[in-house]
């Protein structure tokens, strides 16, 4: 994305924010990822914030079940039956309720293709961002996803599956945070620290140009409390 702010830059994420793609056809000018069987989808999260661009298909995803699930991308008939088995496994160690799994968002058509890049020079066009940030970073891309009209004040959160932010925010055409889930976090590298924002492609470029904005005013009411602060102080 060319003339947009760098959010990375402005915010000091430790990694850029990513964009994902999600497309019937092969995205042109993307390799297709080469890096052999990884065992999660949010995997491939962790490559493109190192920088790596590429594309995936269906069957690249088909060794995280979970993740496929949020995908909308069916496992093949002789692996069908991981999905059930991982939630079973996930109810039995009282990490999920058997109802909460039906409130899971999922993409609403399967994808051919998901590419995945750092956001600034993607070459393709990005249907999410997602970005990880400590809670103040996140805290800062809060206030300009709502001077951007990207989300209401009340911003859409879930915790588990992290993966799930994506089908989050594009059915709800809406920012939305995910806390990062176990797997997410053992995947990814996820620090404890960090959390993810994921905005709608379509108004990633409005966000980030608030992003500047909203330093700059974050700058003046911290001095602004700074100096009340130091008018109550007590000797």
């Amino acid at each position: 994305m060319t003339d947009v702010p760098d959010v990375q830059a402005l915010l000091g994420l430790k990694h850029p924010p990513i964009a994902i793609g999600l497309s019937d056809s092969a995205p042109e000018g993307v390799p297709a990822w080469s890096g052999g069987a990884v065992p999660s989808g949010c995997t491939f999260w962790q490559k493109a914030q190192q920088g790596a661009a590429f594309y995936t298909r269906p069957a690249d995803h088909f060794n995280c079940a979970i993740g496929a699930y949020t995908h909308n991308v069916p496992l093949p008939g002789d692996r069908a039956a991981e999905l059930p088995e991982t939630v079973e496994f996930l109810v039995s160690n009282n990490y999920v309720a058997m109802e909460e799994v039906p409130g899971i968002p999922t993409l609403a058509k399967t994808p051919n293709y998901v590419a995945y890049a750092p956001v600034s020079g993607a070459p393709f066009t990005a249907d999410v961002v997602v970005a990880a940030a400590q809670p103040a970073q996140a805290m800062l891309l809060y206030e300009a996803c709502l001077k951007a009209h990207a989300a209401g004040a009340v911003m859409n959160t879930l915790g588990r599956p992290g993966c799930a932010i994506i089908p989050l925010a594009l059915n709800s055409g809406s920012a939305s945070i995910s806390l990062g889930c176990k797997g997410n976090r053992t995947y990814t590298g996820l620090p404890d620290g960090e959390m993810y924002v994921c905005v709608p492609g379509s108004k990633w470029a409005a966000v980030a140009h608030q992003v500047a904005e909203i330093v700059k005013s974050n700058e003046a009411v911290g001095a602004y409390h700074a100096d009340r602060k130091q008018q109550f102080q007590t000797v």
